[in-house]
């Protein structure tokens, strides 16, 4: 995904600086950036509340923390829900992605550190797929969960089988006139002084 980034950046004329990092220990100074934003990305982070807690560190007193993350009723949800009995076990203490999807949960993690605390569910219109075989073959080949719960049934075929058709069903399930509704939440707030 980074190289992916870094082609569209170059594409597009943006003049960015890419560096990995550890969500959980930004190599970053206290409130060193105005706005801390993630689209999708830190609902991945293993441990919600210290990733918060580096989130909310590195954004200065005053600055725009942003965050947009799949909801776990949504369908990016439901399709963790749906991949659960087939995937391997979390390692202990890590908790679900779909979490950071859920109001509540952020505001607790973000406390009173943050002020101006807003929570909005939204959609964004999915239409690349017409077929739920065309969303199974895309994400199996490109979406990390998905490749690495298909990785762990590789070996019994009837779970491969088994999984094929609950994500089928999910998709059916979902997909009107060609299209599908993924609902996430935008959430922004300020830094407390």
């Amino acid at each position: 995904l980074l190289e992916a980034g870094r082609r569209l950046a170059e594409t597009h004329g943006a003049r960015l600086e890419w560096r990995e990092a550890d969500a959980e220990a930004l190599p970053f100074a206290d409130g060193e950036f105005d706005t801390v934003m993630s689209c999708v990305g830190v609902m991945f982070a293993p441990h919600h509340q210290e990733t918060a807690d580096e989130l909310v560190r590195v954004c200065r007193p005053g600055g725009t923390i942003g965050l947009i993350n799949w909801t776990p009723e949504g369908f990016i949800g439901q399709m963790f829900a749906t991949m659960r009995p087939y995937a391997p076990p979390p390692p202990p203490g890590v908790q679900p992605p779909p979490l950071w999807g859920d109001p509540d949960h952020v505001r607790t993690l973000l406390g009173d550190r943050v002020i101006d605390f807003d929570a909005r569910r939204q959609t964004l219109r999915v239409d690349r797929f017409g077929r739920p075989e065309e969303f199974r073959e895309y994400f199996k080949a490109r979406y990390g969960p998905t490749i690495a719960t298909y990785r762990f049934v590789s070996e019994d075929p009837e779970r491969v089988s088994a999984l094929d058709a609950a994500l089928d069903d999910l998709v059916t399930r979902h997909l009107v006139d060609g299209a599908m509704d993924w609902e996430y939440l935008l959430v922004t707030a300020r830094r407390a002084d």
